[in-house]
């Protein structure tokens, strides 16, 4: 229903045209109602392009959200604008200095063929996520987040030799689940990925009692699982998406010929059409219900 942000956020009028209010933080305040903190580690190119797809859907809920834009120190914003990044984002310790986060995104981020260990930020990324572990309510992974958190809990990752890329049809396996619950009994969902978990590894972990599987695809195998006690959720695909991110994606791979990368599977780059558009709003509509029903105030 509302963002907290300023008012020259340079999103500001493609989220209000998009429908979503915006309040400043001195207008939220007026209204008595705390807004919910959400820290977003945002990893993505070109970060503040990025930011909108996440805007939106957080904004289309029917709580307040203030959204808090964490910077990684160890991580070179080079694609970034530099002063959008200075000015907007902040370090964790920052976001969690004498205030309480009540979730957390980790975002998708150009690395999955890349070991984690070879990652310079992984370190600070395992700091973060085992602070989310005892103190924020619930720390949502998108793609290679999502591979980040499970990466975390000791499941192991397989790297692709070829990119998945397409939009693909998932089952919903818990119709009970007061995330996925109210999600359509098939849903489909971009996925953008060089990295994800195998069948037989991840029904390993779920019979060990490490995660719940909560959705799957016949050609790809498990896209939205979590740990037992509901702190991390790991979505592997891409349900912020708008069509036109594949579109780009499609025609800078094809640009630069990469023999790593097909065409999107089930996905028109000339006509494009969203399908995903009622299970991103959905999932972030209960995702942030969850976090106001489990804070604590």
């Amino acid at each position: 229903m509302t963002i907290v942000i300023s008012n020259d956020y340079h999103a500001r009028t493609a989220l209000e045209q998009a429908r979503v209010q915006c309040k400043t933080k001195g207008e939220a305040l007026k209204e008595d109602i705390r807004a919910l903190r959400i820290g977003i580690l945002n990893i993505m190119p070109k970060a503040e392009t990025y930011e909108f797809n996440l805007m939106h859907p957080l904004g289309r809920s029917i709580m307040q959200i203030e959204p808090v834009w964490i910077r990684l120190e160890n991580h070179n914003y080079s694609s970034s604008n530099q002063t959008h990044i200075d000015n907007l984002y902040c370090t964790f310790e920052e976001a969690i200095h004498n205030q309480h986060l009540d979730g957390l995104i980790l975002t998708g981020a150009p690395v999955e063929n890349i070991p984690f260990e070879e990652i310079n930020y992984w370190s600070e990324i395992k700091r973060i996520l085992k602070y989310a572990t005892h103190n924020i309510s619930s720390t949502l992974g998108i793609c290679w987040g999502g591979l980040a958190l499970a990466k975390t809990i000791g499941i192991p990752i397989e790297i692709y030799p070829k990119k998945l890329f397409g939009v693909f049809e998932s089952v919903n396996l818990d119709r009970q689940h007061r995330i996925t619950g109210e999600i359509d009994d098939r849903f489909w969902c971009p996925q953008s990925r060089f990295a994800g978990i195998t069948d037989n590894v991840i029904e390993l972990e779920r019979e060990k009692g490490n995660v719940n599987l909560l959705a799957y695809s016949e050609e790809i195998g498990y896209t939205i699982f979590e740990t037992p006690d509901h702190r991390f959720l790991m979505h592997l695909g891409h349900p912020e998406y708008p069509s036109r991110r594949l579109v780009e994606e499609s025609l800078r791979d094809r640009k630069l010929a990469r023999p790593d990368v097909d065409p999107p599977k089930n996905f028109d780059v000339e006509l494009p059409v969203n399908r995903w558009r009622g299970h991103r709003t959905e999932f972030f509509s209960q995702w942030i219900k969850y976090l106001h029903e489990s804070t604590s105030y």
